[in-house]
């Protein structure tokens, strides 16, 4: 959604630059409901072939699903503030959609820009925002597993899905938001204070050492 609004507010280099530059300035980024929501299915026909011989398969069913919203919560924090003005301008002034075309959103309150800072993981943990599934997190409350990819780009060709738990509760087949109340962390996990907005929990990023270059020398005969 960002480097969409981004790349359509400048317009002056290829969408997936855009995207390397947000995805290397983002620390976190998720939303979460602040209204009910209705999860809709519909089953389509894909085509995977233009040509074949007779009697082969053209076409697929393909499932997919819809969530319709009143409202949502978006909230991304970013490692400095070089890209944060233009984001919030982007925002305001580009067509926005959570990331395809298919699901348009537009802004009903002001861009807020505001302070983050690691918190302490000592006291009570509240968020309502998704947290890394894990059996390593003590948590209370009500909420849903989902698979998500935490990123756009691909690295080193790996784009894995993560095990995030999502703050919701099902009422009568409509979606509700909930809250999670974390009694404990282990170090793995770090907690960010957000002002004006709350707390969020993430997972430690431990680089991994870089791959030593084995050179293959050839014996002299």
């Amino acid at each position: 959604m960002i480097a969409n609004a981004l790349q359509r507010f400048k317009n002056d280099n290829h969408p997936i630059q855009y995207l390397i530059q947000v995805e290397d300035n983002v620390v976190w980024a998720g939303s979460r409901l602040l209204t009910p929501c209705v999860i809709k299915s519909y089953t389509t026909s894909a085509i995977v072939k233009w040509e074949d011989k007779l009697g082969g398969k053209f076409t697929n069913a393909l499932g997919r699903q819809f969530s319709y919203s009143k409202n949502l919560q978006v909230l991304v924090i970013f490692k400095d503030n070089l890209l944060v003005a233009e984001i919030s301008e982007a925002i305001k002034s580009t067509p926005l959609t959570c990331g395809d075309s298919e699901s348009p959103i537009s802004i009903e309150t002001e861009v807020e820009i505001t302070d983050a800072k690691v918190g302490d993981k000592t006291n009570g943990i509240r968020t309502d925002f998704p947290i890394p599934f894990s059996k390593k997190i003590n948590i209370e409350g009500t909420g849903r597993l989902y698979l998500a990819h935490e990123r756009c780009m691909k690295r080193e060709d790996s784009l894995p899905l993560k095990s995030y738990l999502f703050p919701i509760k099902e009422n009568k087949g409509i979606l509700e938001p909930s809250c999670f109340i974390i009694n404990s962390l282990d170090d793995d996990f770090k907690v960010i204070d957000v002002d004006d907005v709350g707390q969020i929990v993430l997972e430690e990023r431990k680089d991994k050492p870089e791959k030593e270059n084995k050179r293959k020398s050839r014996k002299k005969k």
